[in-house]
């Protein structure tokens, strides 16, 4: 674990250091970013192991930038902020936060908390394929394909459609509320909770032809979920 790679999105210069001292003082690797920009570059090109990632970010803010992570891989992230509000924490974590630490901090804490979600992600790749009975979702290719019985059949999928189901494949069975989806898959606009139940029902459509029939379920007066009895 002490050799992992720990990116770390912060633009306060003070406070970067001092992580990235701590970091390299317990063995693990670090690589900074001063902006949302940059760190999303240095995800893509290095596949961190961990991020430690700033809320309050020149450009794209933290909230942003986890939303990619989370549209694109299953990286560990941990949110590092000034922000100490119950929405703001609960905000990053219905995005796809693994903790979150508040300003002022302990080094040591962050790095027993960084411990900690690496042990518990460790099996957690980035190409780490997503299964649900018939369905398996493959993060990294931006892939998914049904075996409905009739041999695999890959699903033709808009970006935003995609985004969705894969979003709802790291948790099988939760139900996800409109507002949650956009949030995780919408991030880009103002989307309407109408907007959202089109995405779904051409999703569902196209799941349904696939052979897979009754996957993807509303429930009623909260929103939409991938059926857990499906999950193998």
């Amino acid at each position: 674990m002490t050799d992992a790679l720990i990116l770390i999105v912060e633009d306060e210069p003070e406070i970067a250091e001092i992580l990235e001292t701590y970091f390299t003082r317990e063995g693990f690797r670090v690589i900074c970013a001063r902006d949302g920009t940059t760190g999303l570059a240095h995800h893509q090109m290095l596949r961190p192991d961990l991020v430690v990632l700033d809320i309050k970010l020149p450009g794209q803010d933290g909230y942003e930038v986890l939303a990619t992570i989370r549209r694109r891989s299953e990286t560990p992230v941990i949110m590092v902020t000034a922000l100490a509000e119950d929405l703001d924490k609960l905000q990053a974590l219905r995005i796809g936060a693994d903790d979150y630490v508040v300003k002022p901090f302990n080094p040591h804490e962050v790095i027993a908390r960084a411990r900690a979600v690496l042990r518990r992600t460790r099996g957690r790749a980035p190409d780490h394929l997503l299964r649900i009975g018939p369905l398996t979702v493959d993060p990294e290719a931006y892939r998914a394909v049904v075996d409905g019985g009739a041999g695999p059949v890959t699903l033709d999928l808009t970006p935003t459609e995609y985004r969705i189901l894969a979003h709802m494949a790291r948790s099988p069975g939760r139900a996800f509320s409109r507002g949650d989806l956009v949030d995780a898959c919408l991030p880009e606009g103002a989307a309407l909770d109408r907007t959202v139940d089109s995405h779904v029902s051409n999703l569902r459509r196209k799941l349904a032809a696939a052979g897979g029939e009754g996957l993807l379920e509303g429930v009623r007066g909260i929103g939409y979920r991938l059926d857990v009895a499906h999950v193998r």
